[in-house]
This record gives C-alpha cells, structure tokens and sequence, in this order.
C-alpha cells in the first residue's frame, strides 16, 4: 500500500494548482440539501425551479459550497497539516448548478506565508474555480487555509 501524502506549508507554491472532482449532483441531493438548509422553492422543486430565473431544479449556493469544500478535502485537506482556515475572502455563484450537473475543477495557491502571530503556522490563500460538464464557470472563491510548516511546526525528525 502507499503511504498517504502530508501536504505541509512547504508544499503549497504560489502558482500550484489541485484538481477538484469530478462531484456529481442529483435532484434528490439538492431537495435533501434544500429541505435541511436552504428550502426556497427552487431548490426544493423542479417546476418550481423551471419558473424561476435559475431554469430548473438547482443547489442552494450553500450546497454549492459544502460540494466545493468536499472536493478540496478529498484533494488536499485530508491529506495535509490543515488547521483550518480563518475564513472566505469571497465566493460568486456565477451561473446555476442543476440537478444532473457534474462539476470540477481547481484550486490554484495565490499566496504563501508564514503567520505573524502563531509559530510554526503559514497561511496559504487558494483562488478555487468551479465548473459544469460544459466547461462554463458555475463558482468561484477565495479563501486562506493554515497549515503547518515541517521545521516549525513539530514535524521535523
């Protein structure tokens, strides 16, 4: 079996880019999302959907987000010193994502460096891109994730 990678603060290089999915989306996910989190019509109904300005059953923005924070946790947080992250600078839900869309993607490292107030801590700020089958862009964000630095951060042997 091969060992797990760590990704540690080290490993994420301005310019680096972590492929996101593919994550496909069903009706009966976004009703169970909606239901639970976000039950505006359209995303609890397909005719409701059809006759709002989204054109069909369609994600909660919110859905969109916790698919987009699953895909980065199977590409690179699980793997890694994550320690969090001390929030979202911004995310656009550019187009709608419909019942049947499978979206990817990728999160491209903007900037690295170490934390001014914690030890053996760096920050990296991920720009992440979301998009359909089609190739159209249907999210965007960004947002800064700690990690862990080898030396510092008690991982050195």
């Amino acid at each position: 079996m091969t060992p797990v990678a760590i990704y540690t603060y080290e490993d994420f290089s301005v310019g680096r880019e972590f492929p996101l999915g593919p994550q496909s989306i069903s009706a009966e996910q976004i009703i169970a999302f909606a239901s639970e989190f976000d039950p505006q019509p359209m995303h609890l109904s397909e005719e409701a959907g059809r006759q709002s300005i989204l054109g069909g059953l369609a994600a909660s923005g919110w859905h969109t987000c916790s698919l987009l924070m699953r895909m980065m946790a199977d590409s690179y947080i699980a793997n890694s010193t994550s320690q969090g992250s001390p929030g979202i600078d911004y995310i656009d839900w550019k187009k709608p994502v419909l019942a049947g869309d499978t979206l990817s993607g990728k999160s491209i490292v903007l900037e690295q460096r170490p934390s001014a107030s914690r030890a053996g801590i760096g920050l990296v700020k991920f720009r992440h891109e979301l998009y359909n089958q089609r190739g159209i862009l249907v999210a965007q964000g960004e947002n800064t994730v700690m990690f862990l630095m080898q030396a510092d951060g008690g991982l050195a042997a």
